[in-house]
């Protein structure tokens, strides 16, 4: 059975940094894309980026413009979302979500999704 759990959210203040992480089971690391997407109160799901089985792909939503950096570590089966230069518009439940296609940049390309953790970016 495949798992995805995130983790790693929290309360940060404006400009700070927060590392998230995910964690997937049940599949070999190298089988599948995982991407990150956000939800805030109210908002559709947003595409935060993804990275590419090997690690060597990513591709980041618009917004992103360099302050999140995504990376993978194949042999902990383990994805990090590296946040910097956090705003008050950045908070939102973040959920990691693993593809078994290629570069998934849409909700519904994706097969497992986590639950979800909490950023919240006070100023």
């Amino acid at each position: 059975q495949v798992q995805v759990v995130e983790s790693g959210g929290g309360s940060v203040q404006v400009g700070g940094s927060l590392r998230l992480s995910c964690e997937a089971s049940g599949l070999a690391a190298t089988t599948y894309v995982t991407g990150w997407f956000r939800q805030a109160p109210g908002q559709e799901r947003e595409f935060v980026g993804y990275i590419s089985r090997t690690g060597l792909t990513t591709s980041y939503g618009g917004f992103v413009k360099g302050r999140f950096t995504i990376t993978r570590d194949n042999v902990k089966n383990t994805v990090f979302l590296e946040m910097r230069a956090l705003k008050p518009e950045d908070t939102a439940t973040y959920y990691c979500a693993i593809a078994r296609r290629g570069a998934a940049i849409d909700v519904g390309e994706y097969d497992y999704w986590g639950q979800g953790t909490q950023v919240t970016v006070t100023s």
